[in-house]
């Protein structure tokens, strides 16, 4: 009896031990299964870290758009994307680490527990999440042109095909016409996981209709019956103040801090200055966001340095104090950005409602009030001869595309695109450039040798992978 009692306490001692040893693998700060809101507030953060930031292994729109210039280092000033392979790192950003999630936040959407969340705020989240699938294709194919995306993301697919660009284009252009159709204002999102918008459905329609306008604007040069159609679909229902903003708030204490502010604050680093292209600019027309930019040099004066040459850090003047706060907000759409476009298409002709004269002052207005101006400081720069509408130097492209490059500071992808689009302001090639300006990013490193025959069907198809290789919607 005994011994079987001494058998029965080890085997149970064992299971015992077992039992233990097993609970030692349980990572509880690894969840196996993340819900759909959760997913989805991760994937806005990544692709807002991305299109903000200031690091030059993926994201140098400000420097290419000659709003900064570096110091020390001034490979990426002068077109180097080789280097750093940084095309790389922007692609896998985006799809790794912003699609993909969407992707599965979408997958997990309709099965979350019904007591909770109703149907309305389940297909509410459904095209939620797709409008932000929409905005970050946009990115890529904006970026490369011909890119995977009938087959991007899909396990059993190792070499992805590249799928037209047009093509591409246009299917998310249906893809934001469905998602706008499916949303109901009169019900919740996403809630508090909603980093935009906070779960409020009616500013959803708004930024998709807006990103459906700038997506149609984009587009008229290669298609204007299309854009027209699509711009003027669009234009009723888009955002209507700067209090419609998409506006991504950062906060004071890591790690959900301002990109900008870790990249050049918390790291130490003395990296850029404002180039002599726009502070020489602004100067010039009194602009009255310089300061709201730029700080002043150490010898009180606003300064910039010379773009693709080195330069001595306290000489010039550095991005402004608001913009390196830990806690400063980031654009993904705004009002000013709205009405300029808006401008564009009554030029073209298009039935948008208002003149061109008004749609201009109200995007300037808006940019200037948004960071920090008044009212009475933007009616006082619009009275200028060389920033009033009617007398501003050029045509409409040359008016427009100016205004555009001044009020998208900070937001270097969107003004990138635009000065490809309407070739305004014409900017002189920096001191070692590379290349000619650059209209693409060039296909990352790991295509080339992955994925070798998609990436040599795509890059025959586009014109050759370089730098200088138009994409398909940029005409002249």
């Amino acid at each position: 009896m005994k011994k079987i009692l001494a058998i029965m306490s080890l085997g149970v001692l064992m299971v015992s031990c077992k039992k233990d040893i097993q609970d030692l693998n349980a990572e509880d700060k690894k969840p196996t299964d993340v819900p759909a809101p959760s997913l989805f507030a991760n994937a806005q953060k990544n692709v807002v870290d991305i299109m903000t930031s200031s690091s030059v292994n993926f994201n140098i729109f400000r420097l290419v758009d000659q709003y900064w210039t570096e110091t020390t280092y001034t490979d990426e000033t002068n077109y180097d994307l080789v280097t750093r392979n940084i095309p790389q790192s922007y692609w896998n950003t985006l799809y790794r680490d912003i699609l993909n999630n969407l992707k599965l936040a979408k997958s997990k959407i309709y099965a979350q527990d019904p007591a909770s969340v109703t149907t309305a705020q389940l297909k509410n989240q459904a095209a939620i999440t797709d409008i932000m699938q929409v905005y970050t294709y946009s990115i890529l194919v904006n970026s490369f042109g011909n890119i995977p995306y009938s087959e991007a993301l899909d396990v059993t697919k190792l070499t992805p095909k590249y799928d037209d660009a047009k093509t591409v284009y246009y299917d998310l252009l249906s893809r934001l016409d469905t998602s706008i159709a499916a949303l109901d204002p009169t019900a919740d999102g996403f809630g508090e996981s909603d980093l935009l918008y906070a779960g409020d459905v009616s500013k959803w329609v708004a930024f998709a209709n807006s990103l459906k306008l700038r997506l149609g604007m984009t587009i008229v040069d290669y298609d204007f019956t299309k854009a027209k159609s699509v711009v003027e679909s669009a234009a009723p229902n888009v955002l209507k103040s700067n209090d419609d903003n998409a506006v991504f708030k950062y906060l004071s204490a890591p790690p959900n801090t301002n990109p900008i502010w870790v990249d050049l604050v918390q790291s130490g680093r003395h990296d850029f200055v404002g180039a002599n292209t726009l502070i020489d600019t602004m100067k010039s027309m009194s602009d009255p966001r310089l300061p709201q930019y730029f700080a002043k040099n150490k010898d009180g004066n606003f300064e910039g340095g010379s773009v693709g040459d080195g330069n001595t850090y306290s000489l010039y003047s550095p991005p402004s104090d608001k913009i390196l706060k830990a806690n400063f907000e980031a654009l993904v759409m705004d009002y000013a950005e709205v009405e300029l476009h808006l401008a564009e298409a009554v030029e073209r002709g298009m039935n948008v409602g208002g003149t061109a004269a008004q749609h201009y002052n109200n995007g300037v207005t808006a940019s200037i009030t948004y960071w920090g101006g008044t009212a009475a400081d933007a009616t006082t720069y619009l009275a200028r001869p060389d920033v009033a509408y009617a007398s501003a130097k050029g045509d409409y492209k040359q008016k427009i595309g100016f205004q555009k490059w001044l009020t998208l500071y900070n937001r270097g992808f969107e003004s990138w695109t635009e000065i490809r689009r309407l070739d305004y302001p014409k900017l002189d090639l920096p001191a070692e450039a590379q290349s000619g300006f650059p209209v693409r990013y060039t296909y990352p490193v790991q295509e080339q040798n992955l994925n070798k025959d998609n990436y040599n069907a795509a890059s025959t198809a586009i014109g050759g992978d370089k730098v200088e290789t138009k994409l398909f919607w940029d005409k002249f």
